[in-house]
This record gives structure tokens, sequence and C-alpha cells, in this order.
């Protein structure tokens, strides 16, 4: 299985998480990726740089104006009297302000309130360069996939918390929508993301929400008590064209191996129905037991038994990295996870 990777990847270096009232520093670091990758060699992965991104690609997902932002934006800021070293926001726009007429701001502190959904993604710099390169190895796993072939994209930064137009939880572009936009526009008729995050993929399901093609399915940390908080409840179905073709599965905190696993086959059973032609996983690893925010408590061998069961659907797999903050681990649980898969 080729694994598709960027060095400058590691460039995007967050400083700043804001946490229950706590300035800590930000968990989605560079050493991450270093952890990953080493068990890509390990396992004697074929890693792979991918193509420059593809720019109609990603704006087949995101909107043109967001992505000016990300681009721009810290030209901007830098620009600025008096501004901190990275881009973060001090102020949304609340529900009232946006039923009234609310609009974009001409300033570049209303644009990250506006383009920026929480403080636990700062931009720099360094952080238009690195998502495009984690979301061109989305794309080259995508286009595997559409040939047939497994792939993994070790995306870093992460991507399913991003919606078409905002960053949110250390997410810039969403990598994952990406992919599955790639592999319909490859010719896939019916595409599925399956995000085992313990995090709803709260963005990729705003990016599909009204749409038929694209089956989302998130088996994650209930959201009464765990980010996003406001989303990812079992009721949350879809609209329009999309209306049953969005799947969430809340879980307990605390939820080991067995309800996870048993949430994954429910997906899984799902996602047949829907009858998908390639699949998409958000792999996430932060449903870990060793988690430093641990929420869910998923073991190695649950890992495991989740690689195999999503082999055994059948489908072509783009794979693509989301969240797992413990470094000490994550690479382990790589391991264990591709080589049952």
């Amino acid at each position: 299985m080729k694994a598709f990777w960027d060095d400058v990847q590691l460039t995007h270096t967050p400083q700043f998480f804001l946490q229950r009232g706590h300035v800590r520093k930000n968990f989605e670091t560079p050493a991450r990726a270093q952890s990953l990758l080493a068990a890509c060699h390990a396992m004697g992965m074929d890693i792979v740089k991918p193509q420059p991104a593809d720019l109609a690609a990603i704006n087949a997902v995101h909107s043109q104006a967001y992505l000016d932002f990300l681009r721009d934006g810290p030209a901007a800021w830098d620009a600025m009297d008096d501004h901190g070293p990275e881009l973060v926001p001090n102020l949304h726009p609340s529900p009232e302000m946006l039923a009234q007429g609310a609009m974009p701001s001409a300033t570049i502190v209303g644009q990250v309130g506006w383009y920026v959904a929480d403080t636990s993604c700062p931009i720099s710099g360094t952080t238009w360069a690195a998502s495009l390169a984690a979301a061109s190895g989305a794309i080259a796993a995508a286009d595997a996939a559409s040939g047939g072939q497994h792939a993994y994209a070790l995306a870093r930064p992460p991507g399913h918390h991003a919606y078409a137009a905002r960053a949110g939880g250390h997410c810039y572009l969403n990598n994952a929508a990406i992919a599955a936009q790639r592999l319909r526009d490859n010719g896939a008729a019916r595409v599925a993301v399956l995000d085992i995050d313990s995090h709803h993929g709260n963005g990729t399901q705003g990016i599909f929400w009204d749409r038929g093609d694209v089956f989302f399915a998130s088996l994650h940390g209930d959201p009464n008590g765990y980010y996003p908080w406001y989303i990812g409840h079992a009721a949350e179905r879809g609209a329009g064209a999309g209306l049953g073709c969005n799947l969430n599965i809340p879980l307990p905190k605390n939820s080991g191996d067995a309800a996870w696993l048993q949430a994954l086959d429910h997906a899984l059973d799902a996602i047949r129905t829907f009858r998908a032609e390639a699949l998409v996983i958000s792999l996430g690893f932060d449903a870990s037991e060793h988690e430093p925010l641990k929420y869910l408590s998923v073991t190695e061998d649950g890992f495991a038994r989740a690689g195999a069961a999503i082999m055994a659907a059948g489908l072509p797999c783009a794979l693509v990295q989301e969240g797992g903050y413990n470094t000490d681990v994550i690479g382990r649980l790589l391991a264990r996870f591709l080589s049952a898969f």
C-alpha cells in the first residue's frame, strides 16, 4: 500500500490552544506526523510525495473566498499593529447577527472570526502550504482508490472539522471530503465516508448534508459531553436529496471495544445498503484508551479488529489521517490497524 506524505506538512507548528479557560500548547504537533511516518517506514510502505495540489479539486469542496483567506490572511495579520504570532479569533458572528444579515468583514480580525470556528486551529504563514500538501495526499489516495487500490494519506493537519468555508478543531481543508469528491469526479456514482475519529466529523457532515451521492457515517463521543458539543446527534440524517445519507452513532464516555465495534458494524451495514462503490476512511486514533483527552476507551486490538472489518467490506479505500494525539502510541495503532486491514 502506498502512503502519501510531503515533508512540508511538518512546517505547520500551531502554538495556541484555549481549553477550559487555560492557554495550553496545541496538541496538533509535527511529532504526530513523525510518529505515524516512522510506523509507515517500519511497515515497509511505499512512501510517495504527492503531486502539487490540484486546486480545482480543492475548489470543488471549499469556497474561493475561504481559500483566499487561508492563503492571504497571515500577511494581513502581520501588517496589523500589535498582533500576536498566530491568527486566532476573538469574536464570532452570533446567530442573532447572522439572522440580521451579518456579512464577512473587510478587516483581518473580523475575517478570522468569520472563517475560524474556535480557538484550537491558529493560523500562521506555514499553515496554507501544509494544508495544501495534506489535501494533495488525500487527492492522490483517492486517485489510487479510483484505480481499485487502497492507499493511505498521512494528512497533517487533519481535516474533518473543516466546513466548506470555515476552519475548526485543528482542521483547515477537509481532506476526507476532498477525497470523496475526487472519487465522484473520477467516476464513482456513490461514495461513502466512514469517520472513526473519536470526534464527530461535523465539517464533512456539513459539506455533504444535502447530497444523495455521498453517504457519511460517523462513530464518535457523544457531543453532549465532547467536541464539537453542538452537533453529531443521532437525529441528524441529512436534508433534501441527502435525507437518509447521514448516519451519526454517538457513544457514551468510556465506551470500549465492544460498543465501538458494534457501532462500526452498524455503519458498515448502512454503507452496504447505500451500495457505495468506493470508501473514504477518516482514520482517527483519538478513540484510544491512551489519549490525553480520552473520551472513548478503544484498545489496540479494537483498532486491529476495525481494520479487518473495514477490509472485509470489499471496497477500494482512501484512508485519510485525522486525529490521534498521544505520539507514544499512534504509530503502533496505525501499524495494528493497517496490518489487519
